[in-house]
């Protein structure tokens, strides 16, 4: 089950959150042979996505990240989210984060 947690991003800011992967022992996974996904939509069935940067580390730390201009193109808004890892060595899809992102509306421009 992916864990709960919810975002708030600046629109028109660059961003990026990091989340820790743990194994069922407690110690933080491996991620060697893991591929991340990630997106957030106006609503879980909305055609249109915008696709997150996703970065693995040896620690087991996973970073989603926009940039400004993608951030910028988001209107103020409740969206959702998730981020998703991939075992490349047995293509099992693992949802790690899932949640609300809520857009802050841009001043400047």
């Amino acid at each position: 089950m992916a864990d709960k947690v919810n975002l708030s991003i600046d629109q028109g800011a660059t961003f990026s959150v990091d989340f820790v992967v743990n194994t069922s022992d407690g110690d933080t996974a491996d991620l060697t042979d893991y591929t991340g996904a990630g997106q957030i939509r106006k609503t879980y069935t909305s055609n249109s996505a915008t696709s997150f940067a996703i970065s693995l580390f040896a620690n087991g730390t996973v970073r989603a990240s926009l940039t400004a201009n993608q951030t910028g193109s988001l209107t103020e808004a409740r969206y959702v989210y998730d981020v998703e890892l991939t075992d490349t060595t047995d293509g099992v899809v693992t949802r790690i984060v899932e949640g609300v992102a809520t857009i802050n509306p841009q001043v400047t421009r």
